[in-house]
């Protein structure tokens, strides 16, 4: 039997699906995604409603360029769809703001007009950070994208030159105004880059007076061509501090630091917004990196530019961390941005301590319409967790995390085979031997033996299993403690 999940990572997510065109009543296409991202569990619920007869004209309706997707085999495949009944609210306040779920769109590519915006709210998206809006004359270059990919997987990283808003203030202030009159009960903010002090102050003036919620601080953009602006800003702690100042002394509305992760330690640059008086903090922005593809070079040229996607979701948790560990977090709101794909990656930042979360490259990659099975998964997660509110899981992962000098080190757990499920391929082999500690034998038998004495339950085997055959024993004290 196949499995859904590696067969569904071959579909191309097309735009106006011909497999589910083929069925009346149901939507290969939409239960295909819901397995893509984390929701295999509820996706026989498109696929129940269609006919034998049907499923097989979605599959022979499929245009992928190699074979089409195995549509039977995956609704074969697929558990019974759950039931979920009523499900639970995602509504929770952001620097004192209520919004409808925790998913905006961040300041971005994936913001910069009134059209894009406005279907994305209407698709259900909570609010929008609206593309950062400056008085510099933004000139872009081509091409500015570049990607790191993954067979069927899309972009593990994605590079980009892109700066800010092209569009003149006027413009950028009216589609502002216009989102908020007729999009009420959603959150816009509006994100804005000055240069000296008169400039931040009417910036943030002028977006008030649009009658956005918010500002967000852009201190952060690691790829402006005028120096002084940007993450030049967002490493020194003075600059943002008098900037957030100048900022706060001049609206009424929440004033949101946007940080940059191209430095040691952000907490001290947090702190120095947060006495300012910022009232949130979102991370992180992009960070500087090189790619030599020449695709993506301009006129033969290269530069180094901001990286994102699902490639930075671990630094951008472990900022996240730092923040939420510290005494900010009972001051600072926290919006976390980085590297966020599926609902587990939401809800990852959420239980370090994010109360609003950012997307912008798997919006670039595979459209607003993922936030159907953002919103979904998180919803299923709290529902069969127990939790009513969203507001009960923000921080609760926080008291797992120590220093290394608090972590047990008198104690092991051995990593434990299950024959009935090993397929022979020799895989953790191969990893112990290579990039271990020799702890493992692979015979005539293609199966793995495991030497105790050697093994010092570092778990690589685990990691490299291509089909999860390797588990744990119990945690046991370690036969000798060094003194």
């Amino acid at each position: 039997m196949i499995s859904p999940k590696e067969e569904a990572a071959r579909c191309l997510l097309c735009e106006n699906p011909p497999c589910s065109a083929a069925c009346k009543k149901a939507d290969p296409a939409r239960a295909i995604r819901a397995i893509r991202f984390d929701n295999a569990d509820l996706a026989g619920e498109w696929l129940a409603p269609a006919t034998p007869e049907e499923l097989e004209a979605a599959e022979k309706a499929c245009i992928h360029y190699d074979k089409p997707i195995r549509i039977q085999e995956i609704a074969a495949a697929l558990p019974q769809a759950k039931t979920l009944g009523k499900l639970p609210s995602l509504a929770i306040d952001f620097c004192g703001i209520p919004c409808e779920n925790p998913f905006f769109l961040a300041s971005s590519a994936v913001s910069t007009n009134y059209e894009m915006v406005a279907a994305a709210l209407e698709a259900g998206w909570g609010g929008v950070y609206y593309k950062t809006i400056c008085r510099e004359d933004i000139h872009e270059v081509s091409p500015r994208f570049d990607a790191v990919h993954n067979e069927h997987e899309g972009f593990i990283g994605f590079r980009n030159m892109e700066q800010l808003s092209e569009n003149s203030l006027d413009t950028d202030f009216d589609i502002l105004r216009r989102l908020k009159k007729d999009y009420p009960s959603k959150v816009v903010i509006a994100s804005i880059m000055g240069t000296d002090e008169p400039d931040w102050i009417d910036l943030a003036q002028s977006v008030e007076k649009t009658g956005v919620d918010a500002i967000e601080l852009n201190f952060s953009c690691p790829q402006m061509r005028m120096a002084g602006m940007g993450s030049d800003v967002g490493r020194n702690p003075e600059l943002v501090s008098t900037y957030t100042d100048y900022v706060k002394r001049n609206v009424s509305i929440p004033v949101i630091a946007k940080m940059t992760p191209n430095l040691a330690a952000m907490t001290n640059v947090a702190f120095a917004a947060h006495l300012a008086g910022a009232d949130g903090i979102s991370a992180i922005n992009t960070i500087k990196s090189v790619t030599l593809n020449n695709r993506s070079a301009v006129s033969t040229l290269k530069t180094i530019s901001g990286y994102s996607g699902r490639a930075v979701k671990p630094i951008a948790l472990r900022f996240i961390l730092e923040m939420a560990n510290n005494p900010l977090r009972k001051v600072l709101q926290l919006s976390g941005i980085g590297g966020i794909e599926n609902w587990w990656d939401a809800l990852d930042f959420i239980r370090l301590g994010c109360r609003n979360l950012q997307v912008c490259t798997a919006v670039m990659q595979y459209g607003r319409r993922i936030i159907d099975d953002l919103k979904l998964g998180l919803q299923k997660y709290m529902l069969e967790n127990g939790y009513e509110r969203l507001e009960d899981m923000v921080g609760i992962e926080l008291k797992y995390f120590v220093t290394p000098s608090e972590l047990d080190r008198d104690s092991i757990v051995y990593p434990q085979f299950h024959p009935e499920t090993c397929i022979g391929c020799g895989r953790c082999y191969i990893s112990c031997r290579d990039g271990g500690h020799q702890a493992i034998s692979f015979g005539e038998d293609r199966r793995p033996h495991l030497n105790g004495a050697k093994c010092v339950g570092c778990h690589l085997c685990r990691l490299v299993c291509p089909v999860e055959s390797i588990g744990t024993a119990k945690r046991i004290p370690k036969k000798t403690v060094r003194p």
